[in-house]
Protein backbone atom coordinates (compact mmCIF):
# COMPACT_ATOMS: atom_id res chain seq x y z
CA UNK A 1 0.00 0.00 0.00
CA UNK A 2 1.61 3.22 -1.18
CA UNK A 3 1.80 6.10 1.70
CA UNK A 4 -0.54 8.82 1.42
CA UNK A 5 0.24 12.55 1.04
CA UNK A 6 -2.09 14.77 1.59
CA UNK A 7 -1.95 18.79 0.27
CA UNK A 8 -3.58 21.28 1.91
CA UNK A 9 -4.20 24.55 0.02
CA UNK A 10 -5.98 27.37 0.81
CA UNK A 11 -4.85 30.64 -1.55
CA UNK A 12 -3.41 31.72 -4.94
CA UNK A 13 0.28 31.65 -3.82
CA UNK A 14 -0.66 28.01 -2.18
CA UNK A 15 -1.86 26.95 -5.50
CA UNK A 16 0.67 28.14 -7.64
CA UNK A 17 3.83 26.91 -5.18
CA UNK A 18 2.11 23.72 -4.35
CA UNK A 19 0.87 22.15 -8.19
CA UNK A 20 4.62 21.61 -8.75
CA UNK A 21 4.73 19.49 -5.58
CA UNK A 22 1.55 17.85 -6.67
CA UNK A 23 2.53 17.23 -10.69
CA UNK A 24 6.18 15.93 -9.13
CA UNK A 25 4.53 13.22 -6.28
CA UNK A 26 2.32 12.04 -8.98
CA UNK A 27 5.07 11.74 -11.58
CA UNK A 28 7.26 9.32 -8.96
CA UNK A 29 4.51 7.36 -8.69
CA UNK A 30 5.41 5.84 -5.38
CA UNK A 31 2.74 7.62 -3.24
CA UNK A 32 -0.98 8.06 -3.09
CA UNK A 33 -1.62 11.73 -3.39
CA UNK A 34 -4.80 13.67 -2.69
CA UNK A 35 -5.39 17.17 -2.59
CA UNK A 36 -7.73 19.40 -0.17
CA UNK A 37 -8.90 22.70 -0.98
CA UNK A 38 -9.88 24.71 2.03
CA UNK A 39 -11.51 27.46 -0.15
CA UNK A 40 -9.86 30.54 2.06
CA UNK A 41 -9.78 32.83 -0.67
CA UNK A 42 -12.44 31.01 -3.10
CA UNK A 43 -12.24 33.26 -6.27
CA UNK A 44 -8.44 33.35 -6.44
CA UNK A 45 -7.87 29.66 -6.05
CA UNK A 46 -10.58 28.59 -8.72
CA UNK A 47 -8.02 30.88 -11.11
CA UNK A 48 -4.95 28.88 -10.23
CA UNK A 49 -6.57 25.73 -10.07
CA UNK A 50 -7.58 25.94 -13.43
CA UNK A 51 -4.62 27.07 -15.01
CA UNK A 52 -2.13 24.36 -13.20
CA UNK A 53 -4.89 21.60 -13.61
CA UNK A 54 -5.08 21.16 -9.78
CA UNK A 55 -8.02 19.57 -8.83
CA UNK A 56 -9.50 19.12 -5.44
CA UNK A 57 -10.11 15.23 -3.95
CA UNK A 58 -12.16 17.53 -1.17
CA UNK A 59 -13.32 21.02 -0.64
CA UNK A 60 -14.03 22.62 2.41
CA UNK A 61 -15.23 25.93 0.95
CA UNK A 62 -14.88 28.04 4.16
CA UNK A 63 -14.67 31.47 2.70
CA UNK A 64 -17.84 33.97 4.19
CA UNK A 65 -17.92 37.72 3.31
CA UNK A 66 -16.54 39.58 6.46
CA UNK A 67 -15.39 36.80 8.62
CA UNK A 68 -13.00 37.50 11.24
CA UNK A 69 -9.86 35.20 11.51
CA UNK A 70 -11.17 33.26 14.89
CA UNK A 71 -14.56 32.08 12.96
CA UNK A 72 -11.84 31.58 9.82
CA UNK A 73 -9.81 29.52 12.04
CA UNK A 74 -12.79 27.82 14.11
CA UNK A 75 -14.21 26.70 11.00
CA UNK A 76 -10.83 25.54 9.34
CA UNK A 77 -10.68 23.50 12.36
CA UNK A 78 -13.12 21.25 11.96
CA UNK A 79 -13.08 20.96 8.61
CA UNK A 80 -9.40 19.78 8.11
CA UNK A 81 -9.73 17.75 11.43
CA UNK A 82 -12.41 15.99 9.49
CA UNK A 83 -10.72 15.25 6.64
CA UNK A 84 -7.60 14.04 8.66
CA UNK A 85 -10.22 11.73 10.42
CA UNK A 86 -11.67 10.51 6.68
CA UNK A 87 -8.16 10.16 4.99
CA UNK A 88 -5.62 9.43 7.32
CA UNK A 89 -2.70 10.01 5.30
CA UNK A 90 1.08 9.25 6.17
CA UNK A 91 2.02 12.84 5.75
CA UNK A 92 0.70 16.38 5.19
CA UNK A 93 2.35 19.03 3.15
CA UNK A 94 1.32 22.50 3.58
CA UNK A 95 2.79 26.08 1.95
CA UNK A 96 3.62 29.06 3.40
CA UNK A 97 2.03 31.39 6.16
CA UNK A 98 -1.69 31.44 5.62
CA UNK A 99 -4.78 30.31 8.43
CA UNK A 100 -5.00 27.17 6.13
CA UNK A 101 -1.06 26.73 7.32
CA UNK A 102 -1.36 27.34 10.61
CA UNK A 103 -4.77 24.81 11.21
CA UNK A 104 -3.03 22.38 9.19
CA UNK A 105 0.11 22.06 11.17
CA UNK A 106 -1.96 22.10 14.66
CA UNK A 107 -4.46 19.62 13.09
CA UNK A 108 -2.01 16.94 12.16
CA UNK A 109 0.03 17.71 15.98
CA UNK A 110 -3.52 16.55 17.71
CA UNK A 111 -3.75 13.88 15.45
CA UNK A 112 0.18 12.53 15.50
CA UNK A 113 0.60 13.21 12.02
CA UNK A 114 4.01 14.63 10.64
CA UNK A 115 3.96 17.92 8.62
CA UNK A 116 5.93 18.78 6.08
CA UNK A 117 6.01 23.15 5.46
CA UNK A 118 6.82 23.87 2.71
CA UNK A 119 8.42 27.30 2.13
CA UNK A 120 9.45 27.20 5.83
CA UNK A 121 11.74 29.50 8.12
CA UNK A 122 10.67 32.99 6.56
CA UNK A 123 10.96 36.07 9.32
CA UNK A 124 10.76 39.53 9.72
CA UNK A 125 11.31 39.40 13.71
CA UNK A 126 8.27 41.59 14.23
CA UNK A 127 5.56 39.27 15.45
CA UNK A 128 2.70 41.67 13.90
CA UNK A 129 4.24 42.52 10.49
CA UNK A 130 2.97 40.71 8.14
CA UNK A 131 -0.27 40.09 10.90
CA UNK A 132 -1.18 37.35 11.13
CA UNK A 133 1.32 35.84 8.73
CA UNK A 134 4.24 36.20 10.47
CA UNK A 135 2.66 34.66 13.87
CA UNK A 136 1.33 31.79 11.40
CA UNK A 137 4.46 30.61 10.33
CA UNK A 138 6.53 30.85 13.55
CA UNK A 139 3.72 29.15 15.07
CA UNK A 140 3.75 26.43 12.28
CA UNK A 141 7.44 25.75 13.03
CA UNK A 142 7.43 24.59 16.40
CA UNK A 143 4.80 21.66 15.03
CA UNK A 144 6.50 20.76 11.51
CA UNK A 145 8.55 17.57 11.02
CA UNK A 146 9.98 18.01 7.75
CA UNK A 147 11.03 22.37 7.03
CA UNK A 148 11.45 22.78 3.17
CA UNK A 149 13.28 26.09 3.29
CA UNK A 150 13.81 27.71 0.12
CA UNK A 151 17.31 29.21 0.81
CA UNK A 152 20.37 29.16 2.93
CA UNK A 153 18.86 32.01 4.92
CA UNK A 154 15.61 30.51 6.01
CA UNK A 155 17.57 27.54 6.98
CA UNK A 156 19.38 29.91 9.45
CA UNK A 157 16.22 31.15 10.83
CA UNK A 158 14.80 27.44 11.88
CA UNK A 159 18.55 26.69 13.23
CA UNK A 160 18.31 29.68 15.60
CA UNK A 161 15.28 28.71 16.63
CA UNK A 162 16.05 25.38 17.77
CA UNK A 163 15.40 23.04 14.71
CA UNK A 164 17.03 20.26 14.28
CA UNK A 165 19.40 19.86 11.27
CA UNK A 166 18.32 16.74 10.35
CA UNK A 167 14.16 18.14 9.69
CA UNK A 168 15.67 20.90 7.48
CA UNK A 169 16.01 20.76 3.98
CA UNK A 170 16.96 23.82 1.59
CA UNK A 171 14.90 23.31 -1.68
CA UNK A 172 14.65 26.46 -3.55
CA UNK A 173 11.00 28.35 -3.98
CA UNK A 174 8.83 26.30 -5.58
CA UNK A 175 7.10 29.32 -7.65
CA UNK A 176 10.68 29.43 -9.51
CA UNK A 177 9.22 25.77 -10.63
CA UNK A 178 6.09 27.07 -11.62
CA UNK A 179 7.49 29.59 -13.13
CA UNK A 180 9.88 28.25 -15.18
CA UNK A 181 6.86 25.84 -16.35
CA UNK A 182 4.64 28.61 -18.14
CA UNK A 183 7.33 31.73 -18.54
CA UNK A 184 8.29 30.41 -22.16
CA UNK A 185 4.42 30.56 -23.30
CA UNK A 186 2.83 33.63 -25.59
CA UNK A 187 0.79 34.32 -22.18
CA UNK A 188 -2.17 37.13 -23.14
CA UNK A 189 -2.45 40.48 -21.70
CA UNK A 190 -5.91 41.37 -20.09
CA UNK A 191 -7.81 43.45 -22.43
CA UNK A 192 -7.17 46.91 -23.16
CA UNK A 193 -3.70 46.85 -21.91
CA UNK A 194 -1.44 48.05 -24.21
CA UNK A 195 0.99 46.34 -25.94
CA UNK A 196 3.99 49.36 -25.75
CA UNK A 197 5.33 52.21 -23.22
CA UNK A 198 5.91 51.87 -19.66
CA UNK A 199 4.03 50.18 -17.48
CA UNK A 200 3.36 50.09 -13.47
CA UNK A 201 2.33 46.96 -12.04
CA UNK A 202 0.66 47.48 -8.23
CA UNK A 203 -0.43 44.89 -6.29
CA UNK A 204 -1.36 45.72 -2.58
CA UNK A 205 -3.73 44.09 -0.08
CA UNK A 206 -1.79 43.28 3.00
CA UNK A 207 -3.84 43.50 6.05
CA UNK A 208 -1.36 45.52 8.02
CA UNK A 209 -1.91 48.54 5.49
CA UNK A 210 -5.32 48.78 5.21
CA UNK A 211 -6.60 52.16 6.49
CA UNK A 212 -4.77 55.17 6.04
CA UNK A 213 -1.32 53.42 4.85
CA UNK A 214 -2.76 51.98 1.90
CA UNK A 215 -5.11 55.46 1.06
CA UNK A 216 -1.51 57.00 1.12
CA UNK A 217 -0.13 54.81 -1.52
CA UNK A 218 -2.63 54.96 -3.65
CA UNK A 219 -2.21 58.74 -3.46
CA UNK A 220 1.23 57.96 -4.11
CA UNK A 221 -0.33 55.74 -7.88
CA UNK A 222 -2.55 58.96 -8.35
CA UNK A 223 0.30 61.23 -8.28
CA UNK A 224 2.70 58.74 -10.54
CA UNK A 225 0.00 58.82 -12.89
CA UNK A 226 -0.15 62.62 -13.63
CA UNK A 227 3.57 63.28 -13.40
CA UNK A 228 3.99 60.54 -16.57
CA UNK A 229 1.08 60.60 -18.30
CA UNK A 230 2.03 57.73 -21.13
CA UNK A 231 2.25 55.39 -18.08
CA UNK A 232 0.41 52.73 -17.99
CA UNK A 233 -0.62 51.88 -14.33
CA UNK A 234 -2.18 48.14 -13.98
CA UNK A 235 -3.83 47.20 -10.87
CA UNK A 236 -5.67 43.83 -10.18
CA UNK A 237 -7.18 45.13 -6.82
CA UNK A 238 -8.17 42.06 -4.30
CA UNK A 239 -11.61 41.53 -3.61
CA UNK A 240 -11.42 42.48 -0.05
CA UNK A 241 -14.05 45.49 -0.06
CA UNK A 242 -11.23 47.13 2.64
CA UNK A 243 -9.08 47.66 -0.48
CA UNK A 244 -11.71 47.82 -3.50
CA UNK A 245 -13.57 50.64 -1.93
CA UNK A 246 -10.52 53.07 -1.28
CA UNK A 247 -8.87 51.91 -4.92
CA UNK A 248 -11.82 52.62 -6.90
CA UNK A 249 -12.29 56.07 -4.83
CA UNK A 250 -8.56 56.84 -5.30
CA UNK A 251 -7.83 55.87 -8.73
CA UNK A 252 -11.06 54.94 -10.26
CA UNK A 253 -11.06 58.76 -11.95
CA UNK A 254 -7.39 58.30 -13.50
CA UNK A 255 -7.18 58.13 -17.12
CA UNK A 256 -4.06 56.09 -17.29
CA UNK A 257 -5.02 53.80 -14.29
CA UNK A 258 -6.10 50.05 -15.04
CA UNK A 259 -8.35 49.21 -11.97
CA UNK A 260 -8.68 45.11 -12.61
CA UNK A 261 -10.61 42.10 -11.14
CA UNK A 262 -7.87 39.32 -10.09
CA UNK A 263 -6.61 38.21 -13.30
CA UNK A 264 -5.53 34.35 -13.94
CA UNK A 265 -1.95 33.44 -13.42
CA UNK A 266 -1.17 33.31 -17.06
CA UNK A 267 -1.73 37.31 -17.69
CA UNK A 268 -0.20 37.95 -14.12
CA UNK A 269 2.53 36.65 -15.72
CA UNK A 270 2.20 38.00 -18.93
CA UNK A 271 1.49 41.84 -17.14
CA UNK A 272 5.21 40.84 -15.51
CA UNK A 273 6.84 40.06 -18.13
CA UNK A 274 5.50 43.36 -19.71
CA UNK A 275 5.72 45.72 -17.25
CA UNK A 276 8.74 48.14 -16.48
CA UNK A 277 8.63 48.38 -12.68
CA UNK A 278 6.31 46.38 -9.80
CA UNK A 279 5.25 47.93 -6.77
CA UNK A 280 4.09 45.47 -4.05
CA UNK A 281 3.06 44.88 -1.00
CA UNK A 282 2.72 41.31 -1.49
CA UNK A 283 4.61 38.19 -0.78
CA UNK A 284 5.35 36.04 -3.29
CA UNK A 285 5.90 38.04 -5.65
CA UNK A 286 8.77 39.48 -4.37
CA UNK A 287 10.10 36.19 -5.83
CA UNK A 288 8.24 35.58 -8.97
CA UNK A 289 9.55 39.10 -10.20
CA UNK A 290 13.20 38.74 -10.01
CA UNK A 291 12.26 35.46 -11.52
CA UNK A 292 11.91 37.29 -14.83
CA UNK A 293 13.76 40.45 -14.65
CA UNK A 294 11.49 42.63 -13.22
CA UNK A 295 12.15 45.42 -10.92
CA UNK A 296 10.55 44.90 -7.31
CA UNK A 297 9.84 48.13 -4.83
CA UNK A 298 8.36 46.21 -1.58
CA UNK A 299 5.87 48.53 -0.01
CA UNK A 300 6.07 47.33 3.43
CA UNK A 301 8.43 48.03 6.45
CA UNK A 302 9.79 44.78 6.84
CA UNK A 303 10.37 41.74 4.62
CA UNK A 304 10.36 37.87 5.27
CA UNK A 305 12.08 37.52 1.89
CA UNK A 306 15.36 39.67 2.61
CA UNK A 307 17.52 37.79 0.02
CA UNK A 308 15.75 40.04 -2.40
CA UNK A 309 16.63 42.90 -0.92
CA UNK A 310 20.08 42.09 -0.42
CA UNK A 311 20.64 40.46 -4.32
CA UNK A 312 19.46 43.77 -5.40
CA UNK A 313 16.72 42.67 -7.28
CA UNK A 314 14.56 44.31 -4.86
CA UNK A 315 14.09 47.71 -2.54
CA UNK A 316 12.33 48.24 0.36
CA UNK A 317 10.38 51.69 0.42
CA UNK A 318 8.36 51.08 3.19
CA UNK A 319 4.60 52.73 3.07
CA UNK A 320 5.66 56.96 3.04
CA UNK A 321 4.19 57.88 -0.06
CA UNK A 322 7.43 60.37 -1.26
CA UNK A 323 9.30 57.84 -0.69
CA UNK A 324 7.59 55.60 -2.97
CA UNK A 325 6.84 57.91 -5.59
CA UNK A 326 10.64 59.02 -5.46
CA UNK A 327 11.89 55.44 -6.38
CA UNK A 328 9.56 54.78 -8.64
CA UNK A 329 9.96 57.96 -10.28
CA UNK A 330 14.14 57.10 -10.08
CA UNK A 331 13.17 53.54 -11.76
CA UNK A 332 11.21 55.29 -14.44
CA UNK A 333 14.03 57.69 -15.55
CA UNK A 334 16.51 56.57 -15.13
CA UNK A 335 17.31 53.01 -17.44
CA UNK A 336 20.41 52.30 -15.53
CA UNK A 337 19.52 51.86 -12.02
CA UNK A 338 16.22 49.93 -13.34
CA UNK A 339 19.05 47.31 -15.78
CA UNK A 340 20.79 47.06 -12.63
CA UNK A 341 17.80 45.46 -10.73
CA UNK A 342 17.05 43.32 -13.92
CA UNK A 343 20.55 41.97 -14.32
CA UNK A 344 20.94 40.86 -10.27
CA UNK A 345 20.84 37.13 -10.01
CA UNK A 346 17.90 35.33 -9.04
CA UNK A 347 18.36 34.50 -4.88
CA UNK A 348 15.15 31.95 -5.01
CA UNK A 349 16.21 28.95 -7.08
CA UNK A 350 16.53 26.96 -10.13
CA UNK A 351 13.68 25.04 -10.56
CA UNK A 352 14.68 21.92 -8.93
CA UNK A 353 12.44 22.54 -5.66
CA UNK A 354 9.56 19.75 -6.12
CA UNK A 355 11.81 17.36 -7.45
CA UNK A 356 13.69 17.94 -4.04
CA UNK A 357 11.09 17.77 -1.66
CA UNK A 358 9.80 14.44 -3.12
CA UNK A 359 13.44 13.38 -2.74
CA UNK A 360 12.89 13.80 1.00
CA UNK A 361 9.08 12.43 1.32
CA UNK A 362 10.41 9.33 -0.52
CA UNK A 363 13.76 8.95 1.56
CA UNK A 364 11.28 9.51 4.55
CA UNK A 365 8.56 7.11 4.15
CA UNK A 366 9.50 4.56 1.07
Amino acid sequence: MKPKVLLTVGTRPEAIKLAPVVAALRAHGGFEVRVLFTGQHRELLDQMADFFDLRADRDLQVMQAGQTLPELTARLMRGIDAVLADEQPTVVLTQGDTTTVLVTALGCYYRRIPVGHVEAGLRTADLFSPFPEEGNRRLASVLTAHHFAPTERSAANLRAEGIAEDRIHVTGNTVVDALQQIVQRDLPLPEGIPAEGPLALVTMHRRENHGAPLRGLLGAMRDLCAAYPDLTLVYPVHPNPNVQGPAREILGDVPNARLLPPVGYGEFVGLMKRATLMLTDSGGVQEEGPSIGLPILVLRDTTERPEGIDAGVAKLCGTDPAVVLREARRLLDDPAARAAMQGAENPYGDGRAAARIVEVLAAAYL
